[in-house]
């Protein structure tokens, strides 16, 4: 049988949200994110991220900036939760942006490399990217929204609940529903 995998967005999925995070100090864990990874892992999920970066491609950032912060989440999660952490560094506008959300270029490769059953699987994020990079790939898709859009996203958002299988106010109420899915069977 084919791996069951969860993917997850990485700003206001994983952790706070600071644009354009270039320091590892600023990394601030989402409330309960060690547990709900621990449980997902021990149900027998394998877990990525995934993340549109696109601070580097606007030449906001360096690579190594990201791996900075990606490692520091890593060291505060303090167990080695990913099976890979997959990062499109376009920025929007990019001709061609093959890797950048809403593509499933990058699940596509996760399939791939680890073998994982996409339509047996989730992508947990908190932006209409997320849900269409989910449904993209033939995964259930659950959008967070534990924290208040900004106006000028909250369109996207309402377009984002009406097409993601799931709503779920916190990464908590996500991972209680992935794990009660029929489609974890």
């Amino acid at each position: 049988m084919r791996e069951r995998a969860v993917f997850f967005d990485r700003d206001d999925t994983l952790i706070d949200n600071v644009p354009y995070l270039d320091d590892p100090e600023k990394v601030i864990l989402i409330e309960g994110a060690q547990a709900c990874l621990a449980r997902l892992k021990a149900a027998g999920f394998l877990l990525f991220l995934v993340s549109n970066q696109s601070g580097v491609g606007r030449g906001w950032l360096r690579r190594e900036d990201v791996d900075a912060v990606n490692q520091a989440i890593l060291s505060r999660l303090r167990a080695p939760f990913f099976s890979k952490i997959y990062l499109s560094f376009a920025a929007p506008g990019d001709d061609p942006s093959w890797d950048r959300k809403p593509s499933p270029l990058l699940l596509w490769r996760a399939s791939r490399e680890f073998g994982v059953e996409l339509n047996r699987s989730f992508f947990v994020g908190d932006r209409i990217a997320d849900v269409l990079c989910g449904r993209n790939a033939g995964c259930q898709t659950i959008l967070l929204t534990a924290k208040e859009p900004k106006k000028e996203v909250l369109r996207a958002q309402h377009w984002a609940r009406s097409l993601a299988d799931h709503v779920a106010s916190s990464l908590q109420a996500a991972t209680d529903w992935i794990l009660q899915s029929p489609a974890q069977d």
